[in-house]
């Protein structure tokens, strides 16, 4: 698989160069042209334009230093274009200058010029092995220019020693592509879990992240399929694909299948109580107590399927049983946000607003998007005088709901056009009929 979330894009203008003026021979952040389109990436430079003599004479050390004055003074006035010459004449002064090989491989790596620019970050970090930034972006010059072998050592290699997140992403994803090209999506799944739990909000990672787990979903069902056809698991596993197209009964049917075949299965009972309780048609629903009440007798640690018994008999009239549900779901896991909603809902509607106040507060604060839970903490606000509060969840559940109303849109629009695409595709397969 090749993940297409690379456009070909090439940084070819930097916008900023800023020095650290730490001494210690640290580049703060290059800011990348916006049309570079490489994920917003901000890549360091590696050094300051500051003198770093090997075994230059006295007279070169003095050419080494206006030049290297010079490529600093070009950097501040944004002209990259005119710094690298300067850094090339001190190369030439002096090969093993690392400061000026780092910075001039940086600057040909943000013109495109990966083939040029990939001998100078081998050559910085020959002679500094420890830098981690030079050896992420000479991986990324090495795949560019169809060095895959080097580009994948050397982005595993400087991976875990990446501090700044934004490279780290950009040398994630290009390691993640290598990954998914040669079929490894094992590999490739945990680098994208490593680069959700360090930039979450990044919309790239969350693409490349659903394309993974699709494509490692679609990938065990296929094996599922080749080494166990008629199991339980595999009509399981067809069950939720057809539950994901709406297409409930044919989705009933293969978990009853999958219990004909392993009744012991784990989970099995819950996921097709779930399916029949969410059916409108009344006999499946009072199936689906059945089946969750068999949930639980098969797991006494099912909270889930306590916390739907206490659904059903709430859905009755049955307080009493309902509420004992819900306490019984919340002794098995205490931080269930919707089970502690509900049970706060009874509590409310027996005038305990003393015993559903820190339920609703604590649902909030396990689960900030759920409109119904701020409604609900509004409104008990209102009735005990705390009109801030009460103003404030109102705001928030307005929030919240019409965030829920746009993405219903979306999912709607997304099976509209599934469906639209299932009939196009069978009618593309009927015989053509003769005249």
């Amino acid at each position: 698989m090749h993940l297409p979330y690379k456009d070909g894009g090439v940084c070819r203008h930097p916008s900023s160069f800023v020095s650290s003026g730490n001494g210690e021979g640290l580049y703060d952040l290059i800011a990348m042209n916006a049309k570079a389109k490489l994920f917003g990436l901000l890549i360091a430079l590696i050094f300051p334009c500051v003198p770093s003599f090997s075994q230059a004479t006295p007279s070169q050390q003095q050419q080494i230093s206006a030049h290297m004055q010079k490529a600093q003074e070009h950097l501040r006035e944004k002209r990259p274009d005119l710094a690298i010459p300067e850094f090339k004449t001190v190369i030439s002064l002096d090969p093993d200058n690392v400061n000026a090989r780092a910075n001039l491989g940086v600057l040909l790596f943000f013109q495109g010029d990966y083939a040029n620019a990939a001998p100078h970050l081998r050559a910085a970090l020959k002679l500094q092995p420890d830098l981690g930034r030079i050896q992420a972006l000479l991986g990324m010059c090495e795949k560019r220019i169809g060095e895959t072998a080097a580009a994948r050592t050397d982005l595993e290699t400087s991976l875990p020693k990446l501090e700044e997140t934004k490279i780290h992403v950009e040398a994630g994803m290009e390691l993640i592509e290598i990954y998914s090209a040669s079929g490894e999506l094992e590999k490739a799944a945990s680098i994208v879990g490593t680069l959700r739990q360090i930039d979450p909000a990044n919309v790239g990672v969350l693409y490349v992240a659903y394309r993974i787990y699709s494509d490692l979903a679609g990938e065990a069902m296929l094996d599922m399929s080749l080494a166990a056809p008629k199991s339980a698991q595999m009509h399981q596993v067809m069950a939720h694909e057809l539950a994901k197209q709406d297409n409930a009964a044919a989705a009933i049917a293969n978990y009853r299948e999958a219990l004909k075949i392993d009744p012991k299965l784990p989970g099995l009972h819950f996921e097709l109580a779930e399916m029949l309780h969410a059916s409108s048609d009344p006999k499946l629903k009072v199936e689906a107590e059945e089946e969750y009440k068999a949930a639980v007798a098969a797991n006494h640690l099912d909270e889930k399927a306590e916390s739907r018994l206490g659904d059903i008999a709430a859905e009755r009239g049955d307080a009493k049983t309902a509420r004992q549900r819900y306490q019984r779901a919340l002794q098995l896991q205490p931080n269930d946000a919707e089970t502690m909603l509900s049970l706060a809902k009874l509590m409310m509607e027996a005038d305990e607003s003393d015993k559903a106040l820190p339920l609703l507060q604590r649902s909030v604060e396990l689960d900030p998007t759920n409109a119904t839970a701020h409604y609900r903490l509004s409104m008990l606000y209102r009735k005990i005088g705390r009109s801030d509060d009460a103003k404030h969840e109102l705001e928030q559940y307005q929030k919240y709901k019409e965030l829920k109303e746009q993405l219903r849109a979306i999912y709607k629009e997304m099976r509209i056009e599934l469906a639209h695409e299932q009939t196009t595709q069978a009618d593309e397969q009927k015989p053509e009929q003769k005249p």
